[in-house]
């Protein structure tokens, strides 16, 4: 698995863990181990031009997630491998490390569970998840957090 991080946040982030929650994630999806990953992390003017640009939202987010090649992505083993096998490239992910700090204040949780979580929420968009109806968000949010316990018990083994 190639995953590729920069933090031009200014923010002091344990990358290395950013990336194991990332790797843990697409593992556990069955994503081909040759698919490409990129992931960002950004200030909070940088995130909000992106959120203003790419969503039409108002304000920074948390985290924005930039899918790449859609039609290649093994979502697990229950479907069939890209065709010919090749690696697909996932996309981007972009996380704001300061308003990942502000969530986690209000979750009562550090922010890098905070982090984690959305570098698994940004994964399972890459790989075509989405939150917009009831039943999506369930789905979704259901195993966003089945990967978060999965991933934090490899860690403490």
């Amino acid at each position: 698995m190639s995953i590729e991080i920069a933090n031009e946040s200014g923010v002091d982030v344990d990358t290395d863990a950013v990336l194991a929650v990332a790797r843990h994630a697409l593992d556990e999806m069955g994503v081909n181990p040759l698919a490409e990953l990129s992931v960002l992390l950004v200030d909070i003017d940088y995130m909000t031009e992106l959120n203003h640009r790419w969503m039409g939202g108002e304000g920074p987010t948390d985290v924005l997630a930039f899918p790449m090649d859609e039609g290649s992505v093994d979502h697990g083993p229950g479907e069939s491998a890209p065709s010919g096998g090749e690696p697909a490239l996932l996309g981007d992910i972009v996380l704001c490390p300061e308003v990942a700090a502000k969530q986690a204040a209000t979750a009562g949780h550090a922010p890098a569970d905070e982090l984690h979580l959305l570098t698994v929420h940004g994964v399972l968009h890459l790989l075509g998840y989405d939150h917009a109806e009831p039943e999506e968000e369930r789905e979704m949010f259901a195993l966003q957090a089945r990967l978060l316990v999965s991933w934090r018990s490899t860690r403490t083994q």
